[in-house]
């Protein structure tokens, strides 16, 4: 292989540097381009195939070999991440081919560029025009998984599952039965079939071993136990994948939906072991996140507290440290103790992520409010304006708090400014009239100087 190699280099060296071609390669300029395109695509140098090649198509087209010229063009743009190029050489192969197998191979390439370009619909049609030409092929298999894909692109799910079915029952044996074999039941979990589902993915590693969609099959398999009301089977296969698979991307879904199942209905024994195992001297912030989770759930205050209280010691600028705080600050408001509200929702507010600041700047401003903090809670409302992407809803909600806070330091204006835009603007119904409510109540009352208005309750 080395020495082919290095021959195929050398002759595109001298074929590309525009130089005479040594006695060795004694070939007229035609045989020199085919031969340089057929091989460099043979060894994988499609850089050099694509320039060979498309020398050959266009000095000569008229050429015998002209339409398998023009299939490796296409093929080789494709693997170089050119479908459009690609299409391209693949429909004007449809004029110059002349042998079935030419035009059947063409169509099917022709199929696969559309679906990079996700043009779903095409790609389907072409896929079935394979399919319909000969149902015997070696490329039909490949066909009818293009079109289960393309189908699932299209949001039809029962014509994909057909599909799928269809490539496992012809061809079980296929190099896409593995992955057929998940998108159908990935498919069934989607239209919740999860009785179908389950035997497909609990047998997935067993019948695919080396599959690159083990790791994804684990995971779905624990998810899916966990929907069909399997809740110990779905925590363990859960558990197993994140042993196996602890850095794959869907790790930390995987420990959300262990948490959540054991907060909402794991036994106590159950809850307390899991709350020892995720606060461990190896502990990471993802796990003592979610050993806090699961201690509250519990009831076991003290427990949350001191896990998320180590959290944000540990990792003060993870993500899930702010996310901490924030239910800290939402669990205490609602029993009323607004200082400590008020304290943990500041510290959320540092958070970059813009919805969680947002959240964490209202409840800091609502908690103020409640401590007849107004000028601290006036600019935490005005804070929360300052938030980018900010949802319409909180940018209201802020506007109430901001105009509760001015009314009782005696702005009235200002007050009345943010009632007004609330009552006018607001996507809220309930909040809107509770604006102009407050508004009116504001305006029919008599002007005393020096002395705040009194204000009324924003309701939330």
């Amino acid at each position: 292989m080395t020495r082919r190699l290095l021959s195929i280099s050398a002759l595109a060296s001298i074929l590309l540097a525009g130089l005479p071609a040594a006695p060795a390669f004694a070939l007229n300029e035609a045989d020199r381009l085919w031969l340089v395109g057929e091989r460099a695509f043979a060894d994988g140098l499609q850089p050099i195939a694509r320039r060979a090649l498309e020398r050959f198509v266009v000095e000569y087209p008229n050429d015998a070999r002209i339409a398998p010229a023009m299939l490796l063009l296409g093929r080789t743009r494709l693997v170089l991440g050119e479908p459009e190029k690609a299409l391209e050489a693949f429909r004007r192969l449809r004029a110059v081919a002349t042998l079935p197998a030419q035009q059947l191979e063409g169509r099917f390439w022709e199929a696969e560029s559309l679906y990079r370009l996700k043009q779903y619909a095409a790609a389907r049609s072409a896929y079935d025009d394979v399919i319909g030409k000969d149902a015997a092929s070696a490329l039909a298999p490949e066909a009818v998984y293009g079109v289960g894909l393309c189908d699932l692109e299209l949001r039809r799910p029962e014509a994909a599952l057909k599909a799928f079915r269809e490539l496992l029952t012809t061809w079980p044996e296929h190099a896409h039965a593995g992955s057929a074999t998940f998108y159908q039941a990935q498919t069934l979990v989607d239209l919740k079939k999860y009785s179908e589902a389950l035997p497909l993915l609990s047998t997935f590693e067993t019948k695919y071993p080396k599959h690159k969609l083990v790791p994804e099959a684990q995971y779905l398999l624990g998810t899916t136990r966990l929907a069909a009301g399997e809740r110990d089977a779905g925590v363990r296969e859960l558990q197993a994948f994140v042993a196996a698979h602890p850095s794959h991307q869907l790790v930390p879904a995987a420990r959300r939906a262990i948490t959540d199942s054991l907060a909402k209905s794991g036994t106590p024994s159950q809850q307390k072991t899991a709350y020892t195992q995720l606060t461990q001297p190896s502990a990471t912030a993802d796990s003592l996140y979610d050993a806090g989770v699961i201690a509250g759930k519990a009831g076991q205050v003290k427990d949350q507290q001191a896990a998320w209280a180590r959290l944000r010691k540990e990792f003060p600028n993870h993500p899930l440290a702010y996310q901490a705080a924030y239910d800290l600050a939402e669990s205490a408001f609602k029993k009323k103790e607004w200082s400590q509200a008020a304290a943990q929702a500041k510290a959320a507010a540092a958070s970059d992520e813009e919805n969680l600041r947002a959240r964490a700047l209202l409840l800091e401003g609502e908690s103020e409010l409640k401590l007849s903090r107004f000028k601290d809670a006036a600019r935490s409302f005005e804070a929360v304006g300052n938030v980018k992407n900010l949802e319409a809803g909180d940018r209201y909600r802020a506007l109430a708090g901001l105009g509760l806070a001015r009314e009782q330091l005696g702005e009235i204006r200002a007050a009345l400014a943010a009632y007004d835009a609330v009552a006018t603007k607001s996507p809220d119904a309930t909040l809107r009239t509770w604006a102009r409510d407050r508004a009116a109540a504001v305006r029919a009352q008599p002007s005393q100087p020096g002395k705040p208005a009194t204000g009324g309750e924003k309701k939330s």
